[in-house]
């Protein structure tokens, strides 16, 4: 039976270039069973399968082509912006690792959080801007790596990477979590630049709580 697959992509710079697709999927249309494998048919770096609960709510699951997850960024901020577009705005998702609350800020989405909520990255600083642009995904063959350099220190802007072979990814092209993560561990909100040129930003609170915000367009549907 041909399933329909919204996609959309997330984090993108103000004019709509860049952001990291997204497939979006009724979670009635596949079986439990079947989204992992449905997932990493797919291809893309998350996938999600959506229930629309009660109004200003909804709930979801993710997946990698390789593992599911808890919780993740730029699927949580994706299917949060694509629901209000659907005419079914959300204050709270649901997703495995806890209830995230939700706001709307213009184009922007915004996502609330714990960094202990994201997988673990392992985060490697280095010198500059031109040596994350010059590092190899070949050279990642297990867990979770970050690769980054600050480019306005004062002001939070930073350039990243990220190669994530135990999720069935090579490299993302902006990864969410990983900036939650290296939010909390940092301590500071930021403005990140990741991949080919996808942009996220970052909040936290005196709590620990990270928030975390970008913009998402809508790309071609396919049916698969």
């Amino acid at each position: 039976m041909a399933t329909d697959v919204s996609v959309v992509r997330v984090f993108t710079d103000a004019d709509g270039r860049f952001g990291n697709p997204l497939g979006i999927v009724a979670a009635d249309a596949v079986a439990e069973s079947d989204r992992q494998r449905f997932a990493a048919d797919l291809g893309f770096s998350e996938t999600v399968f959506v229930e629309l609960t009660e109004p200003g709510t909804a709930s979801a699951t993710i997946y990698t082509p390789a593992v599911e997850l808890p919780f993740a960024g730029h699927p949580t901020v994706g299917l949060s912006w694509w629901l209000r577009e659907q005419g079914h705005p959300v204050t709270t998702l649901a997703v495995p690792a806890a209830p995230l609350s939700i706001r709307y800020d213009g184009d922007d989405t915004w996502v609330r959080a714990r960094a202990d909520w994201a997988p673990n990255f392992t985060f490697h600083q280095v010198h500059d801007a031109a040596e994350v642009a010059a590092d190899d995904p070949s050279a990642y063959d297990s867990g979770h790596h970050y690769v980054w350099a600050w480019t306005d220190e004062k002001d939070g802007a930073l350039r990243s990477r990220m190669f994530a072979p135990m999720m069935g990814i090579a490299e993302d092209e902006a990864t969410g979590a990983a900036a939650v993560r290296l939010t909390g561990e940092l301590g500071r909100g930021l403005f990140i630049v990741q991949g080919a040129g996808s942009r996220l930003r970052t909040t936290v609170d005196d709590d620990g709580w990270v928030e975390l915000g970008g913009r998402t367009v809508t790309d071609a549907s396919i049916t698969v």
